[in-house]
Formats: C-alpha cells, structure tokens, sequence
C-alpha cells in the first residue's frame, strides 16, 4: 500500500501529466478555431471537402474490408496447422510491418509493384495488358493491406488459439465436417472480435498520412490528413486546412465511439486445461489450401521487404552514410527520438503510478474517479486529434510569432510523445501491474517505500520493460513523417525527410540506401529493447 505522502505525489504527477497533454492539444485546436472561423466555416461545405471526405471514407472501407477479409483464411490456415513448417517464424514476420517505418514500407512495396517491379512484370509476361498501378487507390489499398492484413491475423489467431481444447475434443467425437466446424466453433470465436478488429483497422485507414502522402498519385486520391498538409505546405490556404482539421477531428470522434461500442470478447468458461490439440483439416484437399492460403500470405510479406534490403545494397551505403546532410539529419532524428520517447515514458509513468494510486485511495471520491477516467484515456487524445493536426494548431499559433522553423524540434518531439504514449502504455502497464501484485506485501513488510523501495524492488524488474517501451517509441519517432512534413526544411531535416525529398527529387537510388539504413537503425532500437525476453521465457 501506498504511504498517504506517496498518495497525494502520484496522484499530483497523474495532475500534472493530464494537464500537460491537454495544455498542448487545446493550444492546438484553440488555435485552429481562433484562426479566420468565419472563413474556415465556408469552407467545411464546399465540394472540394466532401470529395475528400468522400475518399477518405471509402479508401478506408475498402482497406478494412480487404484486410480483415484476407487476414480471416490466413488465421484459421495457420490456426489449423500448429505444425506448419516455418509457423512461428511466419508469425513473427507479421510483427514486421507493424514495426516497420511506414515509408520504408512504401518503398518496399513501390520495388514489387511498381511499372518495373517483380509483380507487374510477372502479369505482362503472363499476357496481362494493364499493369497494377501502385498510385492512387490501387496502390493506397495494396499499402493499407501489406501493413494491417499481419495485424489482424494476429488477433484474429489469439482469439482462435484461446478455444478450449475440449471444443477439438467434441469436434473429433461427433465427427463434424469443416463447414460444421467453422459455423459451430470457428465462427462464434471470430464474430466477438472482428468488428473492435475491423474497425480498429478502418481507424488506421482513416488517419493514414505517409502512404496516401507517397502514393495516392494527386488530387483523386488524397486523404483529409493529406490535404490538410497540402493546404498549409503547398498552398497556404489556413481557412481550407482549419476546415478539413475539424472534418478530420469530427470523423476520428465517430469512429471512437463507433469502436468503444463494440462489446468486450467473452471470456471463456472453467476448462480442464488441456493444450489444444486439433483433429480436423486432415484431408489431402484442406492441408493443400491451408498451404496455399500461409505460403501466398508469406510472400506477400516476404517479397517488399526483401525489395528494399536489396535495393538498398545496391546504393553506395557508405557515401550516404557518411554524407554530411545524411549526418545531421541522423543526429536530429536520434535526438528528437530519445527526447520523444523519455517525454512518453515520463508521460506514461504519471499515468500508471496516479491511476494505482485512486484505486487504492479509500474510499475514492467522485473527483478521483473522474480523475483516474481522464488518465484512462489520455493517450487516445492523439487518436482523436491526429499529429497532422496537432501540427496545423501549433503552426497557426506561432506563425504570429516568426519563423515557425526555430520550434520544429520541440514541436516535433511533443507531437510524436503523444503519438507514441498509447504504445508505450500498452508495454509499461502491464509490467507495472504484474510487479506491483507481486511486490507490494514485501515492501510493505520489509518497510520498503519511496527512493529505496525504487531502487532495490522496483528499477531491477521494471528496467527491462521501460527500456523496451522506450525503445519502441524512438524506433516509431525515427520512422515518422507526419509531424516533422508540416516543419521540415534545410535546417530542420530528420531521416524520413530526407528520404521522401529523395524520392520526390527522382533520386531513388539514394532513397532506397538511405531507407535501409534508416530501417537497420529502427530494428536495432527494437532489438535492444526486446533483448533478454527469450532467456526470460525460457527460465519462466
């Protein structure tokens, strides 16, 4: 339990972090509607709006609606084939593009499916006349598969590989046919998580800005983030970006509520506990789809990535790297990154220690809880208000100032923060949790608290997952462009900048060296930060 004084500091720290975030997007959206309301209020009903919106909308369903449709016979091939050869190391390469800076990622799939890539020359020498285009929307919904296909067979399979064994059990007894199998136990497991799956998905669609950015091929195909970016950067238009921000702000709101409406998965009832073992699938005809369905989704996979470690060899790796343009943008990439990732991990342990904090508060006003409400959904205020129009308030509101250039850096660092503070609480919470039930009688009874009980019972078991969150969010500040597109110029250039100005120069050869790099860098950020888990299973 917590001293009264450790009480009231937590809870201060939970204060002040609620503060900050809200200081730092109210500016913002403060901002947006200070600036020419009146204008910016014409312009949310123009055709040129609506076509927008229109397009971001339906970009989106159709991303869902081929992600979540193609994830679902890739989960249950692999959920059928436990043994398949290579399973794990599939489903590890799913986590891949999850983790993968969204540019690069663009750039691998620019190598396959572009006028000279590997998929369009195989169609023509197959006597196709019209090759895939990867611009606009064919390219938008090709991209919006490569990344979110992997992350909804991996739910989707969690939610299978959590059935009972028993199921298989009964299943085998009675002898049911596949279509029984996927009507009576497959199904039902599936039905409770594809909608949050789907419309988590849409979400992501939604408030793409890099892919859209790199491929969407001109006006026809531009998102309300994308156009947003193009009002301020290329056409100066403050009123038509206020405009779309507030569209933008208005479509994240429904589709949050749309999301927290979806009920919770079910949780499963007493079992015996047994590992699951299937029986059905034995069939020469099943095992050869199954196959087909995890080999084609493989090499889907396989293929971008591979296009961009091979495209990148073949630039001259060592003038890029030693480039002084490549250098400073390298230094401000790491130094925002590292400022990034130990604001939202500060931001973060706020939350954590304020939230465990009300609970344990007795009894726990009507303020508190409110309070412990707030914190709880803090971090989905960057899902609401996305950083590209973070960026646009902030923009807004200092231009009177002067050269908006000069505050990039800190702007960018806060915006990408917040961007990261809902995956940096995913890792944290969890392991604060876990060692919290596991180690407060023996503070308590060792009269551990404060600066002591931090050092010998907390730092040595929390270290490890603090590394590893702060880790993911310098690797996801590293790879983004959504923040620093608004604010990047000569003096201000992070490494996802200078490969897009390489890419929109026509110098593909750097760009392509220059992602490798900058994907190596991010690996290794991940690789630091998971260092030690396996050993750490493996003595569980």
């Amino acid at each position: 339990m917590l001293t009264e004084r450790e009480t009231r500091r937590a809870i201060g720290g939970g204060v002040l972090a609620l503060m900050l975030v809200l200081a730092f997007v109210g500016i913002a959206v403060l901002a947006l509607l200070l600036w020419d309301a009146g204008t910016s209020g014409s312009r949310l009903m123009t055709a040129y709006t609506w076509r927008i919106l229109s397009f971001t909308i339906w970009q989106a369903f159709l991303s869902t609606l081929l992600s979540v449709g193609l994830a679902l016979p890739v989960a249950l091939a692999l959920a059928r084939r436990p043994s398949f050869p290579g399973r794990i190391w599939i489903i590890r390469l799913m986590a891949v593009p999850m983790g993968l800076p969204v540019l690069i990622g663009a750039l691998g799939l620019i190598g396959i499916w572009g006028r000279q890539g590997i998929a369009n020359q195989t169609l023509i020498a197959l006597g196709a006349t019209q090759p895939v285009s990867i611009y606009g929307l064919s390219g938008i919904l090709i991209a919006h598969v490569f990344f979110n296909l992997p992350l909804a067979t991996r739910l989707l399979l969690a939610s299978l590989e959590r059935l009972p064994a028993e199921y298989w059990l009964i299943a085998s007894g009675l002898g049911m046919k596949p279509l029984s199998v996927f009507r009576l136990i497959e199904w039902p497991a599936l039905r409770r998580v594809v909608p949050g799956i789907a419309g988590l998905v849409y979400m992501l669609c939604a408030t793409s800005f890099t892919l859209v950015l790199v491929l969407g091929g001109g006006p026809a195909a531009t998102t309300l983030e994308v156009a947003i970016y193009q009002s301020l950067h290329f056409d100066f238009d403050p009123p038509r970006a206020i405009a779309l921000a507030f569209l933008q702000i208005g479509v994240t709101a429904i589709l949050l509520a749309l999301i927290s409406a979806f009920p919770a998965p079910e949780a499963w009832g007493l079992t015996a506990g047994r590992p699951p073992r299937r029986f059905d699938g034995a069939g020469p005809a099943a095992k050869a789809w199954d196959a087909i369905v995890i080999a084609v989704a493989a090499v889907f996979l396989v293929l971008p990535l591979a296009s961009i470690a091979i495209a990148g060899l073949r630039a001259d790796l060592v003038r890029l790297a030693t480039s002084d343009i490549f250098l400073k943008a390298a230094a401000t990439s790491l130094g925002v990154a590292l400022t990034s990732g130990l604001l939202a991990l500060g931001l973060a342990i706020f939350i954590i220690n304020a939230r465990r904090a009300i609970a344990q508060a007795a009894p726990s006003g009507r303020g508190l809880k409110a309070l412990s409400v707030a914190l709880a959904g803090l971090s989905s205020l960057v899902l609401l208000v996305p950083p590209v129009v973070l960026g646009t308030g902030w923009f807004l509101a200092l231009r009177p100032i002067g050269d908006v250039s000069r505050f990039a850096p800190v702007l960018v660092a806060l915006v990408n923060a917040l961007m990261a503070l809902p995956f940096v609480m995913r890792v944290l919470g969890p392991a604060v949790e876990a060692h919290r039930l596991r180690t407060d009688r023996l503070a308590a009874s060792l009269g551990l608290a404060g600066w002591p009980r931090i050092r010998h019972i907390d730092l040595p078991v929390l270290i490890r997952p603090m590394l590893m969150a702060l880790s993911f969010a310098m690797a996801l500040s590293l790879g983004d462009l959504g923040a620093v597109a608004l604010f990047g110029s000569s003096d201000f250039t992070t490494l996802p900048w200078l490969v897009y100005n390489r890419l929109a120069s026509y110098r593909s050869n750097d760009a392509d060296g220059l992602a490798l790099i900058l994907g190596v860098i991010c690996l290794v950020l991940t690789m630091i930060g998971t260092a030690g888990r396996e050993k750490d299973r493996r003595n569980a």
